[in-house]
């Protein structure tokens, strides 16, 4: 930390709620902090940084881009600041800009849904303060390799579960996994856990049975952390997988 409490830090947006009107509380996931939620003060001033002293159409094009930026699982980079006068008080950010530009995921409708269901997840699963150690650069290659995907990633979301249950120590054997899964889906979801990534990712499946293991597998979740998950976005998935 610098003399000024300001660091550069790397983050990945899970979710942002406005605040007043101009201002946004970005909850995120770092490798130095965790699960923290950062406040972004004002996303007008943060445009006109950004637009200049120009005119308003500019910093009004600059303000679109600053909002643009704060969509769920965009990796960023920002100047976090710390009130050393309270350990318990918020932290700022602000000179946010994109690590990656994450064009994949933007452009195409199937991984942008699946992207909104990974940031829903990791917000609702952990909690402010957390910080798994390896979570946030397994995070970071899942986001990457989504990006890259050229095709067949309609079970990425699946495994992406079923890892992060690894990740926070949790997996499960698929006997403990059994008694959240229907008879006739058992077979696909131990498929799932046995197979290697690769392999597991071309395992056929309709969508009505991908939906009932997305269920089946947050169920098993909300058993272990003991709170519920209330995933919007996996309605979003059915639809689409």
């Amino acid at each position: 930390m610098t003399r000024n409490n300001k660091q550069q830090a790397e983050f990945i947006l899970l979710h942002s709620t406005k605040y007043g009107d101009s201002s946004l509380v970005l909850h995120t996931l770092s490798r130095e902090y965790g699960r923290r939620s950062l406040f972004l003060r004002s996303v007008s001033a943060a445009a006109s940084v950004a637009g200049g002293a120009g005119r308003a159409s500019k910093r009004g094009g600059a303000r679109a881009a600053v909002l643009g930026l704060v969509s769920p699982l965009n990796i960023l980079e920002g100047e976090v600041a710390v009130n050393p006068a309270s350990s318990s008080a918020m932290m700022t950010v602000s000179s946010l800009a994109a690590s990656y530009p994450l064009n994949g995921l933007r452009g195409n409708l199937y991984k942008a849904s699946i992207s909104m269901f990974m940031a829903e997840v990791l917000f609702r699963v952990l909690r402010d303060g957390a910080n798994e150690e390896g979570l946030y650069d397994w995070c970071i290659r899942k986001i990457l390799l989504l990006d890259a995907m050229d095709g067949n990633f309609s079970n990425f979301h699946l495994l992406f579960l079923l890892e992060l249950t690894s990740v926070l120590g949790f997996r499960p054997e698929f006997s403990d996994l059994a008694p959240f899964v229907c008879e006739e889906n058992a077979a696909v979801a131990e498929n799932l856990m046995r197979l290697p990534f690769e392999e597991a990712m071309l395992v056929p499946m309709t969508g009505a049975v991908r939906s009932d293991l997305i269920e089946s597998f947050l169920s098993y979740m909300e058993i272990h952390l003991e709170y519920p998950l209330n995933i919007r976005s996996a309605s979003v998935l059915k639809d689409l997988f």
